[in-house]
Formats: structure tokens, C-alpha cells, sequence
């Protein structure tokens, strides 16, 4: 069965840049064995190269991605990203009106992804520092009763991690009382619902929208940008914020 050609944001000797869709699997994981769609194979097939995993991206998130050529590329920018040289940033969609920018400094504990497996208690892990930036960009209002009130208030989202935990922004958003649309874990099921069944966006809105960094070999600043697509863009559209982002 053909697929459709992955996107691709940037390429040269050393490493691509992808557009990763929602709802794909990077690579096959133990988490959910019957998958047998996975990006780091499209994109292997789609260049005929062997490409090595810098960092991960969930299932449900979409967006910018990157992978080397070889591994010295690979850990060159795993150095980076780990001595946070690299910038993340996001887009999300949540519940409420946030502040108009923030800084979250919450501390979270690693998630045991295989919990479920085990017979044998084991000691909760010690929390992690966790910080993320972010800035609002546009808001809605919709005229309907999701949850306990009248109307219904959504924030579009800029994040910037400044760690890299997992679920990070999913975690510090539901902190904040703001979860991110479309969250079965730490959202609302109120209003992913309503967005799944009414604003046809039955999906995580979460995308990793741009990263900047030096180049792991010449040096050169690059900013490598994902535009999102399917779903979130259409939303963005009905609610006119897509000259918001910039």
C-alpha cells in the first residue's frame, strides 16, 4: 500500500529535519506492540539512507523531528540539546485563557512506561526539576456549554522547554489548570470531545512547531520551522489564528 511522502523541513550531509504526523510512532516500541507504521522506517525508505534517532517525539504529538546521518552528527546534537544549546518550541491548544506569558517551575517524576507490566512494587522515582516558557498568542471564545459554564475559552499556545521531560508540557499545562485539547491523561474529556466531535479535531493539540540551534558541524545558526498541518491548521483557521503565529 503507497503511503504519503513524509515532509521535509531540512537536509543536508549531516542530518533532515521532518514533518512527523500525529497519531505515528517514531520507532517500534513495547508501549503498543500491534503498531506497524513507523516514521524512522517511512523516512528510511523514502531517502534510502540508515538514519540514527536524536530525540523523540509521542505518538499523539505532530511536528518538526530530527535525524542524523551518522552517528557522530547524532551525539553532537544530543550534546546540545542536553546542555539545552538547542531551542524548542511548541504550539498547544488548551482549555481557558493562560497569562499572557509565564514561566512554570514544577518538578515532575520520571513516568515508569512499563508499570503495568511488573508484579513487583517498586519506590516512586525522585521528581525532577522541569521548566517551560511560554507566551500566548491568541484566544476564542466559543459561544456553547462544554463544561459548567456558557461559553467556552481556548488559548493558543508558544512553549519553549527549557527541559525535557516526559509529557513535560502536558504536565505543566494541566498545573497551570489550562490542559492541553485533545489529552486523554491530563486534559478535560469534556472538551476533547467537543473538539473531537464538533470541531473535528480528534487529536492531541500539541505540535513541535520550530528549533533553533548551531549547526553540529559548520556553526551556522539554523531555525528550522514545521508548520503545522491537517487538523490543527483547519482549527487555527475556523478560529482566524493563523496570522498569529509567526
Amino acid at each position: 500500500m503507497l503511503t504519503e511522502a513524509l515532509q521535509i523541513l531540512y537536509q543536508d550531509d549531516y542530518f533532515v529535519a521532518v514533518h512527523k504526523p500525529a497519531g505515528l510512532l517514531v520507532h517500534r516500541s513495547n508501549i503498543d506492540p500491534h503498531e506497524t507504521s513507523f516514521l524512522l522506517q517511512r523516512l528510511r525508505d523514502q531517502l534510502d539512507r540508515y538514519l540514527y534517532p536524536i530525540h523523540r517525539l509521542d505518538k499523539p504529538t505532530s511536528g518538526l523531528i530530527l535525524f542524523a546521518f551518522d552517528p557522530v552528527t547524532a551525539a553532537k546534537i544530543q550534546a546540545m540539546m542536553a546542555a539545552n544549546e538547542a531551542t524548542k518550541e511548541y504550539l498547544l491548544v488548551c482549555r481557558g485563557y493562560t497569562p499572557e506569558s509565564g514561566f512554570i517551575d514544577h518538578a515532575i517524576r520520571p513516568i515508569d512506561e512499563f508499570k503495568h507490566k511488573r508484579k513487583e512494587a517498586r519506590e516512586p522515582r525522585e521528581a525532577q526539576e522541569a521548566q517551560t516558557e511560554y507566551r500566548r498568542l491568541a484566544t476564542v471564545e466559543l459561544p456553547v456549554c462544554v463544561d459548567k459554564y456558557p461559553a467556552s475559552r481556548y488559548s493558543l499556545v508558544l512553549a519553549k522547554l527549557l527541559t525535557g521531560r516526559k509529557h513535560q508540557l502536558r504536565r505543566h499545562f494541566k498545573h497551570l489548570s489550562h490542559p492541553i485539547i485533545g489529552c486523554p491523561k491530563y486534559g478535560k474529556s469534556s472538551h476533547n470531545h467537543y473538539f473531537a466531535e464538533q470541531l473535528m479535531a480528534p487529536r492531541l493539540l500539541l505540535h513541535s512547531y520550530r528549533m533553533a540551534m548551531k549547526h553540529p558541524q559548520t556553526g551556522e545558526s539554523l531555525l528550522i520551522t514545521c508548520a503545522p498541518g491537517g487538523a490543527f491548521r483547519e482549527l487555527m483557521a475556523r478560529f482566524n489564528w493563523l496570522q498569529s503565529v509567526d
